[in-house]
């Protein structure tokens, strides 16, 4: 009996993952989002994808909740600990999801972000998993994703410039 239902999960995970991966990347693409980008996301989505099913697996081979949580706050304990001095990064991925799904500007946007310190106004070269590229005037501004979401942006009237989409997967 258990045979079937790891099976029977493992079946519901593979569907999962076709389904999200599928998703992402039409979202992305109606968008006009970077292959590149849709790539991050789509990875960041199967790692959460994977954890929840590895744990429901736990779950359903008789691992009690106890013993699992037990097992899990170690876990996470001992990662909270490593990243602690690193608390950012882990904000930047996250924030870099809510850019995916909800950022109103795209690749190619004239923005200016609204900074009393200092005038970041340019192009968007690229959104990537840590930062937003901003190009002024032959510079690169490297704008971290959580301080993006954080600020107002505003968009220039000037028209779009395209950025050439690239395939991660082509072959040179």
């Amino acid at each position: 009996m258990k045979y079937l239902i790891v099976a029977a999960l493992l079946v519901a995970y593979l569907v999962s993952l076709n389904f999200v991966s599928r998703a992402i990347g039409n979202f992305g693409r109606s968008k006009s989002v970077n292959l590149y980008r849709i790539e991050y996301i789509r990875k960041t989505a199967k790692m959460g994808l994977t954890t929840f099913f590895v744990i429901i697996l736990f779950l359903l081979l008789g691992i009690q909740y106890s013993q699992l949580s037990v097992f899990l706050s170690s876990v996470f304990a001992v990662i909270g600990v490593a990243l602690f001095a690193q608390w950012s990064i882990i904000s930047n991925m996250t924030a870099s999801l809510i850019i995916f799904f909800f950022f109103p500007y795209r690749v190619g946007d004239q923005v200016r972000v609204v900074d009393k310190d200092d005038d970041i106004s340019g192009c968007i070269q690229e959104i990537s998993l840590f930062h937003v590229l901003i190009r002024r005037d032959g510079e690169l501004i490297t704008y971290p994703n959580n301080l993006i979401l954080q600020k107002a942006v505003i968009k220039n009237p000037k028209p779009r410039v395209e950025i050439p989409v690239t395939d991660v997967n082509a072959e040179d």
